[in-house]
């Protein structure tokens, strides 16, 4: 054989070798814990295969040995050794942006909060002020990091258009944003070079449950965002519908009534003049200046009020557009739309089951977000993480450690 076809099958085998590397993390990271039996049966590999790149995850910091629970016992032998997440392994920073605040952890793989800090943000503010805030609390969240562990990216979630190809913030409307580079603000005010994934924060809440919440193993699912507008993110046969720009999901400003009132987007009679935050607060008569915590009145209320009723109805017969379109097993109720369903959920099903077409109604269940209030931060972790199930000796390559060093310095 030449050198150069020695060369290449080389280059192919390191390449299926780091893909197998990515893949077994990225079954670990999904169950915390997994014995080497169920990674050979999930990854169809022998058990010395998956027993060496276990062995090189260990030699990461990524991973470490578990004890198998009692009754893991499987055939004859021993039972098979565990894998979990190292305690103080890679970590990533995730930020979920709303209009009045901002949310930072420093998340884990296996999906663990490790520490959070928020402020209030204000609409109003100028980007590169929000970025500051941002930043603040980034500083906040690694007080704390032990010397071994390394920040390999940060997530952003926005309540707004992102595109695809470089994360600009397109249209932010709830906070006056147009053509923002909000990744690149936050890194100048921190003063790192480090990866920065940006999305919309619908798109990254049906991302997370999908991945860990009330959709895992549902591959046909939408999960629909109450943050002042309405958003939803679709997960279709398993993948993220993102669309080609990455504005796919803008469900809010479907026409609901031809006859409404005018949307901020120039339009009239959007869905989100019905079951936006704006149009719930009018008609239970809520402050302006607590239009941005809506889940939170919501959840003052033991009953609902005509007009919320009214509200339910159009928001079932608004989901049923999107069922009718996407025809998905599970709709995922986010944002503030947890606590609404919560006093009209009669009211909801039946606007849904109003205009559903019966085919694809016989289907879909309605579910809240088995995340709570972290959907769309978790989502922002699951995509500042990717870059290690791609390729982990890459990513940690150019992860940084040290990090509170760096951001004193």
């Amino acid at each position: 054989m030449s050198p150069q076809r020695r060369s290449g099958l080389g280059t192919n085998q390191e390449a299926i070798r780091r893909h197998n590397l990515g893949t077994l993390l990225r079954h670990v990271h999904g169950a915390g814990q997994i014995s080497r039996a169920e990674l050979t049966t999930l990854m169809g590999l022998n058990r010395s295969t998956i027993a060496g790149l276990v062995g090189e995850l260990e030699s990461l910091g990524i991973s470490e040995r578990a004890t198998a629970p009692e009754g893991a016992r499987q055939g004859a032998g021993r039972p098979s050794a565990g894998v979990r997440i190292a305690q103080d392994g890679p970590y990533v920073i995730a930020v979920d942006l709303g209009v009045d605040r901002a949310v930072v952890a420093r998340v884990g793989l296996g999906g663990q909060v490790l520490q959070r800090a928020q402020a209030p943000v204000s609409s109003d503010g100028e980007a590169w002020q929000v970025g500051a805030a941002v930043a603040a609390l980034i500083r906040a969240v690694v007080e704390d990091v032990p010397g071994s562990s390394s920040l390999v990216g940060i997530g952003i979630s926005v309540p707004g258009l992102v595109r695809r190809s470089d994360g600009l913030v397109r249209l932010a409307p709830n906070l006056e944003w147009h053509d923002v580079s909000f990744g690149g603000i936050v890194l100048a005010a921190l003063g790192l070079d480090i990866p920065v994934s940006i999305a919309n924060d619908a798109d990254l809440g049906a991302l997370a449950e999908h991945t860990r919440g009330a959709g895992v193993g549902v591959d046909d699912l939408i999960y629909v965002s109450g943050n002042v507008g309405v958003g939803a993110g679709v997960i279709a046969g398993g993948h993220r519908l993102e669309g080609a720009g990455g504005y796919a999901g803008e469900v809010g400003h479907l026409r609901f009534n031809p006859d409404g009132r005018p949307c901020h987007c120039g339009n009239q009679g959007c869905w989100e003049t019905e079951v936006g935050a704006h149009a719930i607060a009018e008609a239970i008569q809520c402050p302006a200046a607590k239009v941005a915590q809506l889940d939170e009145v919501l959840d003052g209320f033991d009953q609902a009020s005509p007009e919320l009723r009214a509200t339910g109805t159009a928001l079932g017969q608004g989901l049923a557009s999107i069922v009718n379109s996407f025809n998905p097993q599970l709709v995922v109720l986010g944002g503030y739309f947890r606590s609404l369903y919560r006093l009209v959920s009669t009211e909801v099903n039946a606007g849904l089951a109003d205009r559903a077409l019966p085919a694809p109604l016989e289907s879909v269940t309605l579910a809240l977000p088995g995340l709570g209030a972290d959907s769309a931060l978790l989502g922002a972790a699951e995509i500042a993480l990717e870059p290690l199930f791609v390729d982990p000796v890459a990513a940690l390559g150019t992860a940084l450690d040290d990090v509170q060093a760096r951001l004193a310095g």
